[in-house]
C-alpha cells in the first residue's frame, strides 16, 4: 500500500518534469480523492496537460487512497488545489476557498444510490437491512458514510450497532465490488461513480439494482487553500469555467461525464452542514 501511495504521488510528477512550460515558477499542486475512478489514469494526464497548457505552469496531480490524506495535504499546505468530497469541504471551508463545481446532468448536484445486489428484488430501504453487512466508502465521504448513517439516525436507529458488520472499501468503486461480490448485502454510493461505471462498465452495475435514491446533494467541489495568490485562484478559475468553450475541454468534459464547471456557492452544502450538526461535528 505504501509503494503504491508512492508511486501515484511520484507518477504525476516525473510526468510534469517533462514538460517545460514555465521552469522558473513553482509547480501547482492538485489533490485528488478516491472520489474518483482510480482506472482512468489516462484521462487524469490528458485533464493535467490541458491545465498546463493553459496556465503556462507545470501541474502536478496528488492522488491519495483516502478523503483525510487528502485533508491532511492542505492542512500542511502540500497542495494548492483540490477536488475534494462535500463533507471534506465543510469539514475544511475555513482553510480553503471554494473555487468551482461541476454541473451534471444539467445541475451542481449529486445523490447517494443505496445499493443491493441484483438478485434483491425487496429491499427499499436501508431500513430493511438491519442486522446486515453494509459497507462503507469512507469516514469522510457524505454519500458513502455521513448520509446512510443520518438516515439511520433520523428514523431512531443507532448507526453504530444497526448493522452487523460494517467496513470501509476507501473507493467508491470498490462498493460496487463488494456488493456485487457479496461481500457486503448493501452500501450507500456516489451516483455519479455508479453512473459513470454504468456506462463504462455495465456488465459490473447489472449485478447489483439501485434500491433507493436520496435527496440531491452540492456536488464535490474543487477547493483553493487560502493561501494561493488571487493571482493562481483566478487562473485556475477561468481556466475550468472555460473548459466548455473550447473543444478540447469538452472533450475532457465529455471523458468525465460532467457538463462543465460554474462557480457555485456555500448554499448547495447546507444539507451536509446539517447532517454534520446531528453528529456533532459542525
Amino acid at each position: 500500500m505504501i509503494k503504491r501511495r508512492h508511486l501515484l504521488g511520484v507518477l504525476p510528477l516525473a510526468l510534469a518534469a517533462t514538460h517545460a512550460g514555465a521552469a522558473d515558477q513553482p509547480s501547482i499542486r492538485v489533490g485528488l480523492t478516491p472520489a474518483f475512478l482510480h482506472d482512468q489514469h489516462g484521462l487524469l494526464n490528458d485533464w493535467r496537460l490541458y491545465l498546463e497548457r493553459r496556465l503556462g505552469r507545470q501541474v502536478v496531480f496528488v492522488q491519495r487512497d483516502s478523503y483525510r490524506e487528502t485533508m491532511d495535504l492542505l492542512r500542511l499546505e502540500k497542495i494548492d488545489f483540490a477536488w475534494i468530497c462535500d463533507y471534506p469541504y465543510v469539514h475544511l471551508r475555513k482553510l480553503v476557498r471554494l473555487l468551482a463545481v461541476p454541473s451534471y446532468s444539467g445541475q451542481p448536484l449529486y445523490r447517494a444510490y443505496l445499493i443491493v445486489a441484483a438478485r434483491d428484488v425487496h429491499t427499499s430501504s436501508i431500513l430493511q437491512l438491519k442486522g446486515r453487512v453494509f459497507a462503507y466508502a469512507d469516514p469522510y465521504s457524505n454519500t458513502g458514510y455521513l448520509a446512510p448513517r443520518y438516515q439511520l439516525k433520523q428514523a431512531g436507529e443507532d448507526p453504530a450497532h444497526f448493522f452487523s458488520k460494517t467496513f470501509f472499501t476507501y473507493s467508491h468503486r470498490k462498493l460496487v465490488d463488494a456488493v456485487v461480490s457479496g461481500l457486503a448485502h448493501g452500501a450507500s454510493v456516489d451516483s455519479y461513480v455508479w453512473d459513470t461505471l454504468n456506462q463504462i462498465k455495465p456488465d459490473l452495475t447489472k449485478r447489483t439494482r439501485i434500491a433507493a435514491r436520496s435527496a440531491p446533494y452540492g456536488f464535490p467541489p474543487l477547493v483553493a487553500h487560502r493561501s494561493v495568490s488571487q493571482a493562481d485562484f483566478g487562473a485556475m478559475q477561468q481556466v475550468l469555467l472555460g473548459m466548455g468553450r473550447d473543444e478540447q475541454g469538452r472533450t475532457l468534459l465529455a471523458r468525465f461525464h460532467l457538463d462543465g464547471f460554474g462557480v457555485g456557492d456555500d448554499t448547495l452544502y447546507a444539507g451536509v452542514a446539517d447532517m454534520m450538526r446531528a453528529f456533532g461535528e459542525e
